[in-house]
Parts: C-alpha cells; sequence; structure tokens
C-alpha cells in the first residue's frame, strides 16, 4: 500500500524521468548533450513562467486566459520598438512590466468586478492585442540589437577562477547546495507533519524522494557546467516559480485562490473578497504574459506578428498535465512547472528525431486529452453527487 500511495502522489516526477529517459534512447544520447539539457529551460521558460499565473485563474474555477499569446506579441512589439528608438532596456523593461499590468488590471476588472465571463473577455483581448501588437510594428519583422537586454535575459553566469575553464565549477557547486537544501526541506516538512499529527509518508519514501530528486538536480547541474553554466534565464524561472509556490501553499490570499475555486458563493459567505481574487488571477497572468514576451524577444532577437500564436495552449495545457482540475480549486505550481517540462521534454525529443511539427500538434493534443480525462474520472463523479 505505502509504495502504491508514493507512486501515486509522484506519478508526475516518475513519468517525467521515464519519458526523459525513452527520449533519450530513440535518439541516441542526443537528448543528453549538455547543450540540450541547457536548452530544455531556455527554450520552454516562457511556458514555465506562465503556467504560474494560468494556475491561478484555473484554480479560481477552471477559468483560463486565451490573450496571454496576444499580450506577448503587444508587449514583445512595444519593447522591440522602444529599444529600436535608443530608449535603454533599464528603461524599456520596467515600462513593458506596467504595460502588462495594465492590460492585466482591465481584464481583471471586467472579470471580478463587473461579471463578464472570462472566456469571452479574454477571447476579445486576444484580438485586440494582437492587432495593436502587429500595428506598432506594421506587420513587419523588427530586429532587437541591444546587448544590454539581451544579457538581461539570456546571458550566463561566470565566476572568475572558477568558470575559467572548459567546466563551469560554479553551476556544479550550485547544484550541490540546492541538493542539500531541498534535502532538507523535505525531511523538515516531513518532521513538521508528523509534530502537528497529520498523515504522512514512512521515512524510507521520504528518504527516496530525496534521492529521486537530488539525483535531478546534481545531473542537471553537471550537464549545464559542461555547457556554459548557468543561464540568467533559469534564474528568472526560478524566482518566478519559488514566489508563485510560496504565495499558492504558504500565504492566505493563495488558500483564497483554492477557496473560491472550491466554490465561490461559500468562499463570499465565508468574507473572501472574490472579486479581489479573480481580478488578482488575470493581473498576475497578463504580468506574468509581459515577463514572458521580454524573455522570448531576447532569445530570438526580433520580434514579428504572430509571436505568442499558442503560448496559452501550451501555459493551459502544462497545467492540466500537471493535474490542475479542470473545475478548479486544485493544483499545485509545482506540478504545472513538470507539465511544461514534460510538453518541452515532448517538443525537444521529437524535434531531435525529426518528426513533423504536424505529428508534434497531434502528439501533444493527445497528452493533454489524456491527462484531463485521467483528472475528470476522479472529480466528475464527486461533484456529481
Amino acid at each position: 500500500m505505502e509504495i502504491k500511495t508514493v507512486i501515486k502522489k509522484n506519478s508526475l516526477l516518475i513519468s517525467l524521468i521515464i519519458l526523459f529517459c525513452f527520449f533519450s534512447l530513440i535518439t541516441g544520447g542526443r537528448m543528453l548533450a549538455p547543450q540540450n539539457i541547457s536548452n530544455l529551460i531556455l527554450q520552454n521558460s516562457y511556458v514555465l513562467i506562465m503556467a504560474c499565473g494560468m494556475l491561478l485563474c484555473i484554480l479560481t474555477g477552471g477559468n483560463v486566459d486565451l490573450s496571454v499569446g496576444a499580450i506577448v506579441c503587444l508587449v514583445a512589439a512595444t519593447a522591440a520598438r522602444l529599444l529600436e528608438e535608443g530608449v535603454s532596456s533599464f528603461a524599456v523593461i520596467p515600462l513593458c512590466l506596467l504595460l502588462s499590468l495594465i492590460i492585466g488590471a482591465w481584464q481583471g476588472f471586467w472579470i471580478g468586478y463587473i461579471g463578464i465571463p472570462s472566456f469571452i473577455c479574454t477571447l476579445a483581448g486576444m484580438f485586440m492585442f494582437r492587432g495593436f501588437g502587429r500595428e506598432i510594428i506594421n506587420s513587419q519583422t523588427v530586429l532587437i540589437n541591444n546587448r544590454q537586454f539581451f544579457d538581461i535575459f539570456t546571458a550566463y553566469i561566470s565566476v572568475p577562477g572558477i568558470d575559467s575553464g572548459d567546466v563551469k565549477w560554479s553551476a556544479f557547486i550550485v547544484g550541490v547546495i540546492m541538493s542539500f537544501l531541498v534535502a532538507a526541506c523535505i525531511l523538515y516538512y516531513r518532521t513538521m507533519k508528523i509534530r502537528k499529527g497529520y498523515e504522512n509518508t514512512s521515512l524510507k519514501a521520504a528518504i527516496a524522494k530525496v534521492i529521486a530528486v537530488d539525483a535531478i538536480i546534481l545531473a542537471y547541474s553537471w550537464k549545464i557546467a559542461h555547457f556554459r553554466g548557468i543561464s540568467v534565464m533559469l534564474i528568472w524561472v526560478v524566482v518566478v516559480v519559488g514566489f508563485y509556490y510560496y504565495l499558492t501553499t504558504k500565504s492566505l490570499t493563495g488558500r483564497h485562490f483554492y477557496a473560491v475555486g472550491g466554490n465561490a458563493r461559500t468562499a463570499e459567505l465565508s468574507g473572501i473578497n472574490t472579486k479581489k481574487i479573480y481580478f488578482l488571477a488575470y493581473a498576475s497572468m497578463a504580468f506574468l504574459a509581459g515577463l514572458s514576451s521580454l524573455t522570448v524577444a531576447a532569445r530570438v532577437g526580433s520580434v514579428n506578428g504572430d509571436l505568442g500564436n499558442s503560448f496559452e495552449m501550451d501555459a493551459i495545457g502544462a497545467c492540466f498535465i500537471g493535474g490542475a482540475s479542470a473545475y478548479g480549486g486544485s493544483g499545485s505550481i509545482f506540478g504545472a512547472v513538470a507539465g511544461g517540462l514534460l510538453l518541452g521534454i515532448i517538443n525537444q525529443g521529437m524535434s531531435i528525431i525529426g518528426l513533423g511539427n504536424n505529428w508534434q500538434f497531434v502528439i501533444k493534443g493527445v497528452i493533454l486529452m489524456f491527462a484531463v480525462i485521467i483528472e475528470s474520472m476522479g472529480t466528475v463523479p464527486m461533484a456529481l453527487s
């Protein structure tokens, strides 16, 4: 029974490991190349960042934001034009983030305080913001040639003396430190649960989890140490994920998102300002879409009218694959991140073996449908009872 419980609680992590091993095998080990390991985070950073915001929208009752791809286009187009005019990147970045926050506040106001269905409001935003973005760049491709802007998002950390050789030892040292911190946190929270009388897994299961997670961290840090070390993009992702993990698990506001998704009427009667929660969800989502647009623009080095197409679907898919309930009230940040990484592994693996884009869409669609079916099989009977 204990083994079944451990497997059920860590099914997504196990799926990630199995899937990665599968693609490593069929690609002849090319998935294990240090550059590919490093690019796994870089190329999917926008998904991991936006999935954190999309989860908050989904938690409020299975709602989604369809406008995030268009927001990416608009904010990136604005950044490209400002940089082209010679505005400093240190001014462009906060201005673009402010623009994305204003967009989120606009949509959050109509959804939260006026009561317009999120699907309709964000669908309208999808058309409007895409149109504004294309108008700003005149439906052309605008190149970005600002080295300072690139370094803020795409540079690599290099510590003098330690990283002077082929191996960037700072990356592995950070990996070792992180593995100790993760082990300490897992064992600490287990101890706290036992003291409070909560149900918990056995010590063997906890140690097995520590070994598995630390092995992944050490292997990842060892691989990127043999490429170019720690990327600034990775730091951005870790900061965003860490903040939203704290928000959803340790803060009162985070608990309110789950309460509203569980039963909005009951939450309101309990004194929770549901309008504020809806507002915060969509304001947060737009802000993260704006941040993602800057990371993508820096990585690609150009902006066009199609930038951000289907980004909303990637973020939504990551959340649902990561275990978020289609009915709201259930889901986790780490689950959304794991779902994003799973999609990233699939994309990278299929690209390495040369599978066409058409089949990539088919496979991702099948995986998403399968994830939602599995989730629905457990929740629909409860909802109907």
